[in-house]
């Protein structure tokens, strides 16, 4: 939901997604002569209650002298951006806030404009669509807050307070999925790269007991993950009801789920996240529910292919063949699905096209370095605004590959040097008892991908006609030549883009800060009493983010 009011000059756009909502904010530079920042109040008419939200930061003249990682109230210690973010709000649940312009001094603030904008965030619980992301920051000052500095162990199940806190919802919605399942009705096909989670093993395995027809298709290709698949499959004695991924694919990426009922496919869960403690748990992953015959009916054709095992090229002439790769002047409104292997890029090379369209706004996440079709997009497109969620520089980390990771890392810097391009590298905050901020660990869940492992794209997702591709795939050519993957291409729904939106801004504003912290020796915990307003109205990517999410275009 989007909605946007403006009060003697202050201009508010509030964009809700499930559990974020974004506040643009804009004012004319002129009134913002001695502006200290911004109040925000939020008032839930769902659970009637009222307070000012909190950020982390607070003047000096005025410095309660809290311990580190408190947070201070925005009535007192305003917010000094022209976007913040609420990540405590809760679906379906009606909001209004009130966003106050002040001025004065420390010691005496007084509002000199105020706008109120009333949203209510979405249902996850929806006709079609069904979005679960994942916190994705066991590196977090919230994290250190609620659980001290103690990780979480791979060995502990679900619904354990830190397992619960870092699944916001994930891990729940896949349990629901396959426990609303009623024998005799519901059939389940999964497809698996990483089956190594056994909470989840063990809920098939019930549900299999219950009289439910569930059929498993693995990756069994290379020794990782094939092993430790295997020893699951073994132990929680499901190998009946599984089937090996073993011929000609480099590996067989899928994660999805495909909902039968009386032998019809109705639904698919899909999305990036592994069925692994760290896929859930750990690094950043969304599941996505399409509750759509004609979309599930694809998914089970492309499973029943898959179970084939066909050799690569066999598989790259069925998919190619079988599911077209859509022309880019007729994508139609509503859910393109887009399996791999494929012949070619052609698919690949759409999404780079879909991107190279974006007007306004262009957002991106990179797991395993930037592809250099995507690196063109960055250097060539005329948005106004290109964000980019990364992982790591680059994806060259051995050390004999030394020359070509300097290579890649200055063509990643001299991408981040364009204004336009605002880029956030994954990163935790390694303490400076100086600043204010408490020290954080990663969950320690995984070695590889430590912080973002989604794989989506949105072009001009506040526009009337948002593009949001999301999948399984890393948007390379190895995804889409030489693995099994299966891609959403979703056009039009606004919803569906709000939600990404909000979730790839948390995650983007997460890692972009901690990253800021690292480039210092000591940081400032303090509010700006000068003219701290000033960036956002020159030719910066802080006057850019202020017009695209007031909608000051």
């Amino acid at each position: 939901m989007r909605i946007s009011k403006t009060s003697n000059g202050l201009k508010v756009q509030a964009i809700a997604g499930t559990y974020v909502v974004i506040l643009g904010i804009d004012l004319p530079e002129k009134k913002c002569v001695g502006l200290m920042g911004f109040s925000l109040h939020r008032q839930d008419h769902s659970e009637a209650e009222g307070y000012y939200l909190e950020g982390m930061k607070c003047f000096q003249a005025t410095d309660p002298g809290a311990p580190d990682g408190s947070r201070f109230s925005t009535k007192d210690h305003p917010v000094q951006d022209f976007t913040w973010s609420d990540y405590t709000a809760k679906p379906n649940h009606t909001y209004t806030y009130t966003v106050c312009a002040l001025t004065g001094n420390p010691k005496a603030l007084t509002a000199f404009a105020k706008t109120e904008v009333t949203v209510t965030t979405e249902s996850p619980i929806s006709d079609e669509h069904e979005i679960y992301f994942n916190r994705g920051v066991s590196a977090s000052q919230e994290y250190v807050r609620r659980f001290g500095d103690v990780k979480p162990k791979k060995t502990d199940l679900p619904n354990t307070p830190k397992f619960k806190w870092l699944s916001r919802g994930l891990y729940e919605a896949i349990a629901d999925y396959i426990e609303s399942c009623v024998p005799g009705i519901h059939t389940l096909r999964i497809a698996a790269y990483e089956f190594k989670y056994e909470p989840f093993a063990q809920l098939l395995r019930r549900t299999i007991d219950r009289g439910v027809d569930v059929r498993i298709i693995y990756d069994a290709r290379k020794k990782e993950p094939k092993e430790a698949n295997e020893l699951l499959i073994k132990d929680t004695k499901l190998s009946d009801f599984c089937t090996g991924r073993k011929n000609g694919v480099s590996i067989s990426h899928n994660k999805f789920i495909i909902k039968l009922e009386h032998g019809v496919p109705i639904a698919i869960l899909t999305g990036g996240t592994n069925f692994s403690a760290n896929g859930i748990f750990g690094h950043s992953n969304v599941a996505h529910v399409v509750k759509n015959s004609a979309v599930a009916k694809m998914y089970l054709d492309y499973w029943e292919l898959l179970k084939l095992d066909h050799p690569l090229k066999g598989s790259q002439q069925e998919n190619t063949l079988t599911f077209p790769t859509p022309d880019l002047a007729n994508i139609p409104v509503g859910t393109t699905v887009i399996f791999s292997p494929r012949t070619g890029l052609g698919a690949l090379e759409l999404y780079r096209d879909l991107a190279m369209k974006a007007k306004n706004g262009f957002f991106m996440t990179f797991a395993f370095g930037i592809n250099k079709l995507f690196k063109d997009v960055y250097r060539n497109s005329t948005a106004d605004l290109r964000l980019a969620l990364m992982e790591r520089k680059t994806r060259v980390f051995n050390k004999e590959d030394e020359a070509l990771k300097i290579a890649e890392e200055a063509d990643i810097q001299a991408l981040r040097n364009m204004p336009a391009n605002i880029f956030a590298i994954g990163n935790l905050i390694k303490t400076n008892k100086l600043d204010g901020w408490v020290l954080e660990e990663l969950a320690g869940l995984s070695s590889n991908v430590k912080y973002i492992h989604n794989k989506f794209m949105l072009v001009d997702p506040l526009g009337p006609d948002p593009i949001v591709v999301a999948g399984s795939a890393n948007f390379s050519d190895a995804s889409t030549k030489k693995n099994d993957e299966n891609m959403l291409l979703i056009r039009g729904n606004t919803t569906v883009a709000d939600i990404y939106l909000g979730e790839f801004m948390r995650l983007w504003k997460h890692h972009s800060f901690r990253e800021s912290l690292s480039f210092k020796s000591v940081h400032d915990r303090f509010l700006k009493t000068d003219d701290w307003w000033k960036k956002y109205y020159q030719n910066t990517d802080n006057a850019a983010r202020r017009k695209y999410f007031s909608n000051n275009q």
